[in-house]
């Protein structure tokens, strides 16, 4: 149930409003779909930015996968803002979940790679493991990101 406090969360037409929390785990998730974008955007050295963040073609296209789930739940989220198809109500009850197996995937295949580079520190996948845990925790306790999903299966 709603608290006064909630009211800030409330758009014009009374819905919650995505948080921007959510953007920026999914922004997080589809990285890989991001530094695509970015490197099409120049024009001298399009594959130099892609082999900067990831120096193996394959765990480019691996995030370009892994990401796939991210864009969609965007593609979902922004739907939602215009609120319209009325059959995408039902998505937003797989919400969380959809995110925590993104976030899941994305662990195992931070696994793998430091697996690969047999466990040596390096700082991108700290902080890769940094963000994935505080992402876990975030999907775990947002009450906006809960009662955002609720007030579309409602």
């Amino acid at each position: 149930m709603f608290s006064f406090e909630d009211v800030r969360w409330l758009d014009d037409k009374g819905h919650v409003k995505p948080p921007m929390v959510l953007y920026l785990l999914l922004l997080f998730l589809a990285r890989g779909w991001v530094i695509f974008v970015l490197s099409l955007t120049d024009s001298s050295d399009r594959a130099g930015l892609v082999r900067f963040f990831f120096p193996e073609r394959a765990d480019f296209l691996v995030s370009l996968a892994a990401g796939a789930g991210a864009v969609l739940i965007f593609l979902l989220v922004t739907a939602e803002r215009r609120r319209k198809p009325q059959w995408l109500r039902h998505c937003f009850r797989w919400l969380r979940p959809m995110l925590l197996v993104l976030l899941v995937i994305d662990a195992v295949l931070l696994y793998f790679r430091l697996k690969h580079n047999h466990f040596w520190f390096e700082w991108s996948m700290a902080l890769d493991a940094l963000l994935l845990f505080w992402s876990l925790i975030y999907l775990r306790v947002s009450r906006q990101l809960q009662l955002y999903c609720r007030d579309w299966v409602a």
